[in-house]
């Protein structure tokens, strides 16, 4: 029943939770499907009661949205354990997340959910990490908390563990498959505990859940869809994280990648996506660079994090306009061309290539570019 999306409308009449549960608790009910029907009947509520209607229309007799015992009784579950209930309608619903496809439509919280909206950058990577891999990402996460920014990460083994360890003095988010109460892998129990006190667990699925396979890619674009930018720390080819990478792109989300060796299969998913236009960086003033902030030093950190202006626009000529007035006959680096024009790179790689096309931009040997 997923038929596309419709962004969050502010006018639609007030639910209770009970009812937005039961909705999106709901047989063959997605997020997408969730944010159609509200917008259409008005209400959660009013949804409920059209979707009989729907399903049989659609040919699905005896059709029976979720029972309200069952919604009851996720919220009593969540209580239990100290959760919080946070709707795409209410304030405290990160505004960045809205604004995806298929955004979900409740999430529930263990911690302060202010973590959510103060400048979220996502610190990702392999599972079986090497240990120059996991500096990296200590130092990543660190770096970028110093500078104001909450790390993002999916309580996973490896980077994803480092860089929640790192980011604990200065705020983190765990983006978790499961449910807020479930940690997996087990042995970071202790690390969720000191999130939930120090950041914030969040997940789409009802307290209780046991994260399956099908949980990851889902959780997967919410660490996206929360971060303004998506830092890669090792990753193989094919693996999860590039799942994420490809999310983060989809939603308009920077990626950001720190190369690797080309012999090391960890680093194939890195190098892969720097040379499919990720910008490369190499430190957390790189991402702060791009992002259009400067890194701070150690302990010089702002007590509250400054927001970010979102970057506006930019039509595809502008762009090559911009590439051609920055090369010149001699060859410029690629990603400094790239960055010190501070263009996303999912933007400036499609330019360069349009612009290579037309004959306008030479590429030479060594990831350098010069006029044609």
């Amino acid at each position: 029943m997923d038929t596309g999306h419709l962004p969050f409308d502010g006018r639609s009449t007030p639910d209770d939770d009970l009812a937005v549960l039961r909705l999106i608790r709901s047989r063959r009910v997605g997020p997408t499907t969730y944010h159609r029907l509200v917008a259409e009947h008005g209400s959660a509520r009013a949804a409920l009661e059209a979707l009989p209607a729907i399903a049989a229309a659609a040919g699905i007799p005896d059709y029976e949205a979720c029972p309200e015992g069952v919604a009851a009784a996720e919220l009593a579950a969540g209580r239990k354990v100290g959760a919080r209930l946070i709707r795409c309608d209410s304030p405290l619903y990160p505004a960045a997340l809205r604004e995806i496809d298929g955004a979900p439509p409740i999430l529930w919280v263990r911690g302060d959910p202010s973590w959510l909206s103060r400048n979220p950058v996502a610190v990702i990577g392999a599972r079986n990490a090497s240990s120059l891999g996991l500096r990296m990402a200590r130092g990543m996460a660190a770096g970028l908390g110093e500078a104001g920014h909450t790390v993002v990460a999916g309580l996973a083994r490896g980077i994803d563990t480092a860089a929640h360890n790192a980011a604990l003095p200065t705020g983190t988010i765990a983006v978790m498959a499961g449910g807020v109460d479930v940690i997996y892998p087990a042995e970071n129990v202790i690390l969720a505990a000191q999130i939930a006190e120090k950041g914030v667990l969040v997940s789409e699925q009802p307290p209780g859940t046991e994260p399956q396979a099908r949980h990851f890619p889902t959780r997967n674009r919410i660490v996206s869809g929360l971060s303004l930018a998506v830092v890669v720390i090792e990753a193989a080819h094919r693996s999860g994280t590039l799942i994420t990478a490809k999310n983060a792109l989809d939603q308009g989300r920077e990626v950001m990648a720190v190369p690797g060796h080309p012999m090391d299969a960890r680093a194939g998913g890195c190098n892969q996506l720097i040379r499919d236009g990720a910008l490369l960086v190499r430190s957390a003033a790189d991402v702060c660079t791009a992002l259009g902030r400067e890194a701070e030093p150690a302990g010089m950190a702002e007590t509250a994090p400054v927001p970010l202006a979102r970057p506006q626009p930019v039509e595809a000529g502008q762009i090559e306009a911009r590439i051609l007035s920055r090369l010149g006959p001699s060859p410029s680096d690629e990603n400094d061309v790239i960055r010190d024009l501070g263009l996303p790179a999912a933007a400036a790689s499609a330019a360069i290539l349009s612009l290579e096309l037309q004959g306008r931009l030479l590429r030479v040997p060594g990831g350098r570019l010069a006029l044609g």
